[in-house]
């Protein structure tokens, strides 16, 4: 790789598009982003367009379960090596050809009279989108040093951005102006061929790591070694709670907008949509920029400091009469720094996996992360019914400040971790730290059974209300209220895990001599 330091970055900022890395990472961010569209927002508006009944359409939804639990097979690809390409690249481009596939084959389909065909694929882009997504993200932790990271985070969220805005709104518009629905898709399908050559130009990452040996290995080893680390909870908790006050913020926006301030939906989509897009690419490209500067501790507490004191434009929106110009002032502060943040993020993300299994690791703990930003809004509609918007975004502030707290105790174990590309071992309170990933299995197990009740309930009230044993135990399920109860005792015993095994972590940072 050539030495970024040849020349000075924040002095010509433009200039980090030329290197052949950066390239890559950006057609292969625009690869990543592309499918995501085509099996909801745009899928969604072919069906409407169709005339398609309100259930069918909310059963659609369904298909997008394959990123939330693309972590299951991931295993899988650190362990075998396609043969052609390598480890990562080889992966890259039999997920991109089975894309176009599935794609251009979508296109060749009717809703009105291919749905369950049309389901099939739908379902089979998303879970190779989610497959190409678990590889991209390992390419990168296995090809950026610690000093790329943050650049390289932006540039990918930059091709990922531009994707999406390609098969959303672009497709959209050609949809209805251009080319039918089923053109469309092609044309998406070819656009996927971007991803292809930034496939063919990229070097393969030169990992000396180990790969796992066998299939147990790849799926016992990665959790294994990560909750040997010293501070691994306290790092987990982080992980969750770092954007947490970003995820408040933006969890109810458009609402907040639209009924809390009163603007217009043409005018909050022009504003939020459009500028809130454009301050978050830039924002995410001046934080990479800013971190070839910065140590990662120094640009995530800073950017965090940034993404909380953000949030006080919703509050000056809510407490001052309407006006357009103040919209847009806090929508491109708050989205500019959330930028900056998620840069610094992703690149937290990468330095916490280990190069011999980052294809599992980072798909795990990128799953954890999105646990804060999934679960905001329940609570976020019951604060704002109970307490009001401007207390609301005022509590936005302050729920950032524990992520904070988190990273500051966290501070040696980064810096260690970002220097020397490798993690400190624990060797104390080995039973208590067993106990507590109990717990935590327990709770996740707990969890996913949950979620398949609430699945099971949903398909057979929906599409098989006449048979009556199915309806028999679904009625049971839903009255003896198993599926809730289920749902409460895994987030009890995840959570009890996670104070135990966070416990555990702060009362080793109090041992001197220990590298933390």
């Amino acid at each position: 790789m050539r030495n970024i330091y040849l020349m000075s970055i924040s002095s010509q900022p433009s200039k980090i598009f030329k290197y052949d890395n950066y390239a890559v990472l950006l057609l292969l961010g625009f690869a990543s982003g592309l499918p995501l569209a085509l099996t909801s927002g745009t899928l969604q508006a072919w069906m409407t367009v169709a005339k398609l009944d309100l259930k069918t359409i909310g059963f659609f939804s369904l298909v997008g379960q394959a990123y939330v639990f693309k972590f299951l097979w991931s295993p899988l690809m650190d362990r075998y090596t396609p043969p052609f390409l390598g480890r990562r690249r080889g992966w890259l481009l039999l997920t991109q050809l089975l894309l176009i596939v599935a794609i251009f084959t979508m296109g060749m389909l009717n809703p009105t009279t291919h749905l369950w065909w049309l389901a099939l694929l739908a379902t089979l882009v998303a879970f190779f989108s989610a497959s190409q997504d678990i590889v991209f993200d390992a390419y990168k932790t296995d090809l950026l040093p610690a000093e790329e990271r943050g650049t390289g985070a932006a540039i990918s969220v930059l091709g990922y951005r531009v994707a999406m805005l390609v098969s959303g709104g672009l497709a959209l518009w050609i949809a209805t102006r251009w080319l039918n629905w089923q053109e469309t898709y092609w044309l998406m399908a070819a656009f996927m061929a971007l991803g292809i050559i930034g496939t063919l130009m990229a070097p393969e990452p030169s990992n000396n790591a180990p790969a796992p040996k066998s299939l147990e290995q790849a799926i016992v080893l990665p959790m294994k070694e990560f909750f040997g680390r010293n501070n691994a909870w306290l790092l987990l908790m982080l992980l969750i709670l770092y954007k947490l006050g970003d995820a408040f913020a933006g969890s109810l926006s458009t609402t907040f907008l639209i009924r809390g301030v009163g603007f217009g939906a043409d005018e909050v989509g022009i504003v939020n949509k459009t500028l809130g897009l454009f301050a978050t690419i830039l924002g995410a490209l001046y934080g990479g920029v800013l971190m070839r500067k910065l140590s990662l501790f120094r640009a995530l507490m800073l950017f965090g400091i940034l993404q909380a004191v953000s949030n006080f434009g919703y509050w000056i929106l809510a407490v001052t009469d309407k006006n357009i110009f103040t919209m847009g002032t806090a929508i491109f502060v708050e989205n500019i720094c959330g930028g900056m943040g998620t840069a610094a993020f992703v690149a937290l993300l990468m330095t916490l996996c280990n190069k011999s299994f980052s294809a599992t690791q980072f798909a795990l703990i990128s799953a954890l992360a999105s646990v804060g930003r999934v679960y905001v809004g329940p609570v976020a509609g019951w604060f704002v019914e109970l307490h009001g918007w401007p207390l609301f975004y005022l509590f936005s502030v302050i729920a950032a400040i524990p992520g904070l707290i988190l990273l500051a105790i966290c501070q040696k174990t980064l810096e260690y971790t970002q220097k020397t590309d490798s993690f400190i071992r624990r060797t104390q309170f080995s039973d208590g730290y067993s106990f507590a990933l109990l717990l935590l299995k327990l709770g996740c197990g707990m969890l996913v059974l949950s979620a398949l009740t609430y699945i099971y309930n949903y398909v057979v009230n929906s599409y098989f209300p006449e048979h009556g044993l199915l309806m028999a135990f679904a009625s049971q399920i839903t009255s003896e209220g198993i599926g809730s109860e289920i749902l409460t005792a895994g987030a009890l015993f995840c959570l009890s895990g996670f104070i135990l095994g966070g416990i555990l972590d702060y009362l080793s940072l109090t041992r001197p001599k220990e590298i933390r």
